[in-house]
């Protein structure tokens, strides 16, 4: 079972690439199928605002543990252009490409840690799904 995985994610099939790398990796781990499901979902989420937003960039998996628990922590970064209000964009409903405006706000429901930093030119969010240690 390989710890980490670095995804480009540049077209649509980058982006299944990467939710299923994070399936397989939640599920190497121990997690249930509505976890899997949940950490895929957002992977999708932030993956498919990368090419839609920024036409390319990355996604970083990786397994993290301490002494209590264990879990996967996903980072996507692009070179696009920022998300000029953070604020604003981590409302419900906000929205800039005509969705439904539940990405970002979405996303942050579905995982235990959700940390977002843009300026022009950079964008880098960082999700964990954590669950205690079974002993």
């Amino acid at each position: 079972m390989n710890n980490q995985e670095h995804i480009l994610i540049k077209e649509s099939s980058d982006v299944i690439r990467a939710r299923q790398m994070g399936r397989k990796m939640t599920k190497d781990i121990g997690f249930g199928s509505a976890d899997q499901t949940r950490l895929a979902t957002a992977i999708s989420e932030l993956t498919r605002n990368i090419i839609e937003y920024a036409g390319e960039g990355i996604c970083d998996l990786q397994i993290i543990s301490d002494q209590n628990n264990i879990g996967l922590k996903v980072t996507v970064e692009d070179k696009g252009p920022g998300i000029t209000d953070i604020e604003s964009a981590m409302k419900d409903g906000y929205t800039t490409g005509g969705g439904l405006g539940a990405g970002l706000p979405g996303t942050k429901r579905l995982v235990t840690s959700f940390d977002l930093q843009s300026e022009p030119g950079h964008t880098k969010i960082t999700i964990e799904l954590m669950r205690r240690k079974i002993i």
